[in-house]
């Protein structure tokens, strides 16, 4: 595949905090690279130099073949960029929004007007289209900022948290509609805080921390990196504890943990569902009242907290991060 986005060795300062330390991302074209890290990580940073909004102190980058040091304006005729937060003019209709927007591309007014309608037309805003955008909810907000990102048919395409803030059946309308775009052969970055997001959209994920890449790979090779299947077992009756640890250690790749009240187990297995049944089988033999048995996969959540050293939800704030010292 060609490369559609290469950043080598990106380096960016902020005072005494290193926003970028050295990041390497490549995307191949038609494809989606989901870019994971905590609030402060350096997502936003990235993408403001891929996308020539910022100039890099370190390091280079090319979208399509082109440098974004050296021809900023050629790169901007080759991407669409939707950020954080919905870019529309609440004053102004849907239609006015995409229609202004192909103005600035230097499209004639008959021309923008036909793509601001087939525009509104693919994201399911036609009957909107005539309302001031400021009636719209925060899902068809996102979806008309998303069509002003594509106006002038770019072949890359960078999205810095699309779904931020929307409910879930917006963020699950958002997936269909970057499916659909992937689909037609658009090359795609995406930032997230979301990884169930990235699990559905990503075809490889890049995990940064501390502006450097920290883990890079698909999302299953991601979750075969921290380890593989567990057994978790909820007992009814706690005093049945030691009799449910035999059972598990029989199938146990590794040692079995026991929460601190006794009812919960979890035991690290080889074997998947063949380990499963087993130790199904030895606790309906020795009669064991167990409320709730499993067998759990990593997800990238587990991946995150593996990576990071905490979850996604105890992320630190962005008020000390780089990214916020970016975007002042």
């Amino acid at each position: 595949m060609t490369e559609a986005i290469r950043a080598e060795g990106l380096v960016k300062v902020y005072g005494s905090v290193r926003a970028l330390d050295g990041l390497d991302l490549v995307v191949s074209s038609g494809t989606v690279l989901g870019l994971l890290g905590p609030n402060g990580a350096g997502k936003t940073t990235a993408v403001r130099i891929i996308t020539t909004l910022l100039r890099p102190d370190g390091g280079q980058a090319q979208v399509a073949g082109v440098d974004v040091r050296a021809d900023p304006q050629g790169v901007r005729r080759r991407i669409g960029l939707s950020g954080q937060y919905a870019a529309v003019d609440e004053h102004l209709t849907g239609f006015e929004n995409l229609e202004m927007v192909a103005r600035l591309y230097g499209m004639g007014r008959r021309a923008a007007r036909v793509r601001a309608r087939e525009l509104l037309e693919r994201f399911g805003l036609t009957e909107a289209g005539g309302r001031p955008s400021k009636t719209y909810s925060g899902g068809m907000r996102r979806r008309l900022d998303l069509a002003g990102a594509l106006v002038a048919s770019p072949p890359v395409l960078v999205l810095d948290e699309p779904t931020s803030g929307l409910d879930p059946r917006s963020r699950l309308q958002m997936w269909d509609v970057i499916r659909e775009l992937v689909a037609g052969g658009t090359t795609l970055l995406l930032t997230t805080q979301y990884l169930d997001e990235a699990d559905q959209l990503a075809d490889s994920i890049v995990v940064i921390d501390h502006g450097r890449a920290i883990a890079r790979g698909t999302s299953g090779q991601l979750k075969r990196q921290i380890g593989g299947e567990r057994i978790e077992l909820s007992l009814a009756d706690v005093t049945q504890g030691d009799t449910a640890m035999a059972c598990l250690t029989e199938v146990a790749s590794a040692q079995v943990l026991r929460s601190e009240d006794g009812r919960e187990l979890t035991a690290p297995v080889d074997g998947g569902s063949q380990s499963l049944m087993a130790a199904l089988r030895c606790l309906d033999r020795e009669q064991v009242d167990v409320v709730d048995i499993g067998l759990r996969r990593p997800t990238l959540d587990d991946v995150f907290l593996a990576l990071t050293g905490y979850a996604p939800a105890e992320q630190p704030s962005d008020d000390s991060s780089a990214d916020t010292e970016a975007s002042r």
